[in-house]
């Protein structure tokens, strides 16, 4: 028997207080990854002088649960759990399971009420049958995609991204992109500063886009070119300020635009041209966190040319104004 979290990781008081309740639904069969990925992000305090999230795990019938490879989780809290939750975490669900109208009542009275529906991996097919992405994108680990779309015809599948935000329900993809949705849910909450220090502290890349490709054609490329393009990454991160043209990246890199291009979208699994707006949004989001410059001088640091033409690449990606964003996540 496993208590998963330990006694200090697994919150047992269940009234509600001012810290941010994420509440884990585990099911019988629960992958271990799914539930870690959320127990580590979210149950885990990365000491940063904050409140950090309430964390408890809970299933539709609270006692021993069998998980996967012969392991078994002692799980406290029941659906009575979903009353004070923020935000539950469905952390996958068996794709041949048939919900009970109990869970499904459950579910759809926490969305009801305002609460944040995030699933991990094949989680979305709960979320799909309590009727809560009719008529919306959502994505699903690639190999269960078209099952999906078989039971859910009316729900937009795409099983070519990483993970879907629909505001109040998010869904990821298989695996490692239930870490990138769950670093996309504390940048949202905390800002860019906190969520890159959260996966430091996870040693994982800080930010994957959501429309990035589920796998790329070529994992792994061999070392050279992995170098070549491991430096010529770094090496535009700290020149984001200036102007950066394909035949530039592809000059330091060694390599022909058509060449570059390539053994990027089959490494990166998206364009030079999308992954440089995105580190050029992520870097103004720290910069406006900090609060000390104009939007303007931020822009300009960022290698927009003005804030005028940040403000639309800044809106798609991150959903809201500069001087919104600002507003709500700024230092000082």
């Amino acid at each position: 028997m496993v208590d998963l979290f330990g006694e200090g990781r697994q919150n047992e008081d269940m009234e509600r207080t001012a810290r941010h309740r994420v509440v884990t639904f585990v099911a019988p069969g629960t992958c271990m990854f799914e539930l870690s990925v959320a127990g580590e992000v979210f149950g885990s305090d990365p000491q940063l002088g904050m409140d950090w999230y309430r964390f408890s795990v809970a299933a539709e019938h609270p006692g021993p649960m069998a998980l996967g490879y012969g392991l078994s989780l002692d799980v406290k809290h029941g659906l009575s759990a979903f009353r004070t939750a923020d935000t539950i975490v469905v952390a996958g669900w068996p794709t041949d399971s048939v919900a009970s109208p109990q869970l499904l009542a459950a579910l759809r009275g926490a969305h009801r009420r305002g609460v944040r529906m995030v699933s991990f991996c094949t989680g979305t097919f709960l979320l799909a049958e309590a009727g809560l992405l009719n008529g919306r994108k959502a994505t699903t680990h690639w190999n269960a995609a078209d099952r999906f779309r078989v039971r859910h015809p009316d729900i937009y599948m795409d099983a070519d991204v990483l993970y879907v935000d629909n505001g109040d329900v998010l869904t990821s993809a298989g695996s490692a992109s239930a870490i990138d949705l769950a670093i996309h849910v504390v940048r949202n909450d905390h800002g860019a500063h906190v969520a890159n220090l959260v996966a430091r502290q996870l040693v994982v890349a800080p930010h994957r886009h959501g429309g990035q490709a589920q796998f790329v054609t070529a994992p792994h490329a061999p070392v050279a070119e992995q170098e070549s393009l491991g430096a010529t990454l770094e090496w535009i991160t700290e020149h984001l300020h200036e102007d950066l043209p394909l035949t530039a990246m592809a000059r330091h890199a060694n390599l022909s635009t058509r060449q570059f291009s390539r053994r990027f979208q089959e490494s990166a699994g998206t364009t030079p041209h999308q992954w440089l707006i995105r580190q050029r949004v992520l870097h103004a989001q720290e910069l406006l966190e900090q609060g000390h410059l104009s939007i303007e001088e931020v822009a300009q640091r960022c290698g927009f040319r003005s804030a005028a033409a940040m403000r639309p690449h800044f809106a798609r990606m991150v959903t809201t104004s500069p001087a919104d964003y600002r507003r709500c996540f700024a230092h000082c």
